[in-house]
């Protein structure tokens, strides 16, 4: 499997270790206006925050940051930043600012300041800026090779994958029926794929990149569900499949993706 291995980092792995941020999802809005216009909602699933892909982008986003070393400190050492990944309408690069955190007694070194454009004028303090967090080394990963064996482990899926992401009525079915309905589906996508290399799409999971696959279980051209593909050597092997929101949330993390099956 392809993976980006981690570095040794004296940051926090996680954003809300690393510092306090009030009222994260009044932030969090003032981001999705400040960024170039995009859906950071899901369809399907319930969240108690409003913009949920946006809330787990930029925790993951710090996470990868953080292990990249990619925090970068003013020159005074009053103050830090990231990267965000993300750009306004006019494709001027966001970081995410921090100032010292003068609360006696709290635990996080670091206190949310704003979400700054690259040209803005508290950004002078810093004399390098740092870059986007950067999650492959092989690009050959982020296409599927249809040339490689494919194996697809079917009693895991229908056995360890939650029934509760299956759509009705294909999470009320018996076993072998809904192993036969997904086989259909598998097949299809493998088909899908060698059509469109674009079907394939990248996902970012615990340090390695997997490959996202449609499963259309009743109608061609509408995914109900995303099969999660693993690259080893010389074979793929796919044995778990996501709910489209779980895709999107990850995939989202590389890149947007392609609207061509997965969509929030």
């Amino acid at each position: 499997m392809s993976t980006a291995a981690p570095s040794m980092s004296p940051w926090p792995t996680d954003l809300f270790d690393f510092a306090f941020i009030p009222s994260m999802d009044e932030k969090l809005e003032g981001l999705s206006r400040l960024a170039e216009p995009e859906d950071w909602s899901y369809q399907r699933t319930q969240s108690e925050h409003p913009y949920p892909i946006l809330y787990n982008y930029v925790h993951y986003t710090y996470r990868r940051a953080a292990e990249e070393t990619k925090i970068s400190l003013s020159d005074d050492g009053q103050f830090s930043c990231f990267n965000t990944g993300l750009v306004t309408a006019n494709q001027e690069s966001i970081y995410a600012s921090f100032e010292t955190n003068r609360n006696q007694g709290a635990s996080q070194h670091w206190f949310f300041k704003k979400w700054l454009r690259r040209g803005e004028w508290e950004l002078t303090k810093f004399s390098d800026l740092p870059d986007i967090a950067h999650y492959f080394d092989d690009p050959t990963c982020l296409v599927f090779d249809t040339r490689r064996d494919f194996r697809v482990n079917i009693e895991h899926i229908i056995g360890e994958t939650p029934r509760d992401r299956f759509p009705e009525p294909y999470a009320s079915m018996e076993n072998y029926a809904l192993q036969t309905v997904l086989k259909g589906a598998i097949d299809n996508a493998k088909e899908r794929v060698k059509r469109s290399y674009k079907t394939a799409i990248p996902q970012y999971y615990q340090s390695r990149i997997q490959l996202l696959l449609p499963l259309c279980l009743s109608r061609p051209h509408m995914a109900d569900l995303a099969l999660v593909v693993d690259r080893y050597t010389n074979f793929y092997r796919a044995s778990t499949c996501l709910t489209l929101d779980m895709a999107y949330n990850n995939a989202r993390q590389i890149a947007r993706p392609d609207r061509d099956w997965l969509q929030p």
